[in-house]
């Protein structure tokens, strides 16, 4: 006897089949849980700026918004650096809350990233997860504030990880997390979260003229760079006084010394008495490894200078002419430059 229409069940009568139901809902539920975890830690960022200044978001140079998230109770707040640089006032406005000014604790447009402080006790944070742990496929929750619209939730997968960036400032930035989980204006600074609720990423940048191809810095690599802001208010990067550009290298002394790049970071420019000067580094030399790692151009040479910031010698090896040289260099910490002049 065929059962009536009315005692189907609801998801097989509507053409959805049980497991699959079952499988939407649990998705369902993971995202409003991740929701509910981090939302009242996401922040909306408002900064005003004078009229033609730097990173002004439209011709008026007036103002813009972005995204942001506490990561302790006590008012501390991660966001990107383009959405508060040059900012004469920032207001941060969290969920059911009254606007508050905030005041900036250190930024770093290398990694585009930012640490703001608020007052405030036993605030609802976010907790940093490991981006180590992130696998393709994961499910990725974007909380943000798009175009103005405070507490957007999208959702999505980690699309791809390793990828890099190149910043605002012109360096490249390793290890971030693409994802398809819908980024606009607006998001920038707000946390990508993981299934667990913990944050995975800092949504930074979309590609443009695509759909679904969107970006984060990894969770790594921000809890790093908000740990040194909060000690130093700045990141301490290696500094060497030259100017450099990535460089073709001969075939032939490729294969002569056995060199595993085929390019080089140039060296166009050596600055008198600084850390490469001392060190006999010459206009025309050829960097190809720094601190026994490879050196395949200025995004090489960059990576390896942020690692070394302690003023510690290392070995450079470099093309001149024809020849492999090895210098002694000790790279100054760009803190203690910025100290000195």
């Amino acid at each position: 006897m065929t059962a009536p229409a009315a005692m189907a069940r609801p998801d097989e009568s509507a053409g959805v089949p049980a497991r699959d139901a079952e499988l939407l809902d649990a998705y369902s539920q993971t995202v409003t849980r991740v929701a509910k975890r981090v939302g009242p830690a996401t922040a909306k960022v408002d900064v005003r700026r004078s009229p033609g200044g730097p990173s002004a978001p439209d011709p008026r140079g007036e103002g813009g918004s972005g995204s942001g998230f506490l990561f302790t109770p006590d008012g501390l707040i991660v966001t990107n650096s383009h959405v508060i640089n040059g900012a004469r006032r920032i207001e941060v406005t969290l969920p059911g809350k009254e606007p508050q000014s905030a005041r900036v604790v250190g930024e770093d447009p290398h990694t585009d990233l930012a640490v703001l402080s608020i007052s405030g006790h036993d605030l609802p944070f976010a907790q940093f997860g490991s981006s180590r742990a992130l696998e393709v496929g994961s499910i990725a929750v974007a909380i943000g504030n798009p175009f103005g619209f405070a507490w957007s939730v999208t959702a999505g997968v980690v699309s791809a990880l390793g990828r890099s960036l190149r910043t605002e400032s012109g360096r490249l930035v390793d290890d971030v997390v693409q994802t398809d989980a819908a980024l606009n204006p607006g998001n920038s600074g707000g946390p990508l979260v993981g299934s667990d609720g913990r944050v995975i990423g800092v949504n930074t940048a979309i590609f443009l003229r695509s759909q679904g191809i969107c970006f984060a810095i990894a969770v790594d690599t921000a809890q790093a760079v908000a740990l040194e802001l909060l000690r130093n208010g700045r990141v301490r990067r290696g500094y060497l006084g030259i100017g450099a550009q990535t460089a073709p290298i001969a075939t032939r002394l490729i294969r002569n010394h056995g060199l595993t790049q085929p390019t080089g970071a140039f060296v166009t420019l050596v600055e008198t008495g600084g850390p490469a000067a001392a060190a006999g580094v010459r206009d025309g030399d050829i960097i190809v490894e720094l601190a026994g790692r490879a050196i395949g151009g200025v995004d090489d040479l960059h990576r390896v200078l942020t690692e070394e910031a302690d003023s510690k010698t290392v070995v450079a090896t470099v093309l001149r002419g024809v020849s492999l040289l090895r210098l002694d260099l000790r790279p100054m910490s760009d803190a203690r430059l910025a100290r000195a002049s």
